[in-house]
């Protein structure tokens, strides 16, 4: 568990905390506040991400997400739910640059050979290979 503070990009403070603490695996989830969100949509027919960004005071709602391996570092996977000032809800899958008032993670490493995302032609997306299934998921 770990509180992150306040101007700290999500996707990067988790991401360093994995770096200084040699998790290459594991899931997250965060609650907290924001100052400015970004998150988007995958266009399944043009295989991009159709972004926004958003400034004000945001709750969040619920993030959650994944630790796994990309380009030999850990890297951070998530979806975000926020709430604004008007109790209107939107979110997607998050991008850096949402900025915290504060956070509070909570991290479970998970065991197991670290998946490490390969690019998928189906999809064009970097996903989990399917041919790495000897994850043991229980507690460190």
């Amino acid at each position: 568990m770990e509180r992150l503070g306040g101007e700290t990009d999500i996707l990067s403070g988790i991401e360093e905390i994995c770096m200084l603490n040699a998790v290459r695996m594991a899931v997250f989830n965060l609650v907290g506040a924001a100052r400015s969100a970004t998150f988007g949509v995958f266009d399944q027919k043009q295989r991009v991400y159709v972004t926004q960004k958003r400034d004000g005071f945001f709750e969040i709602l619920n993030c959650t997400g994944n630790i796994s391996i990309k380009e030999g570092k850990p890297i951070a996977h998530a979806k975000i739910i926020l709430s604004d000032e008007q109790n209107r809800i939107f979110g997607g899958h998050l991008f850096s640059d949402t900025l915290l008032f504060y956070g509070e993670l909570y991290l479970e490493e998970m065991e197991g050979s670290p998946l490490e995302r390969q690019y998928d032609e189906s999809s064009g997306l970097f996903l989990w290979p399917f041919d790495q299934r000897d994850i043991l998921f229980r507690s460190t």
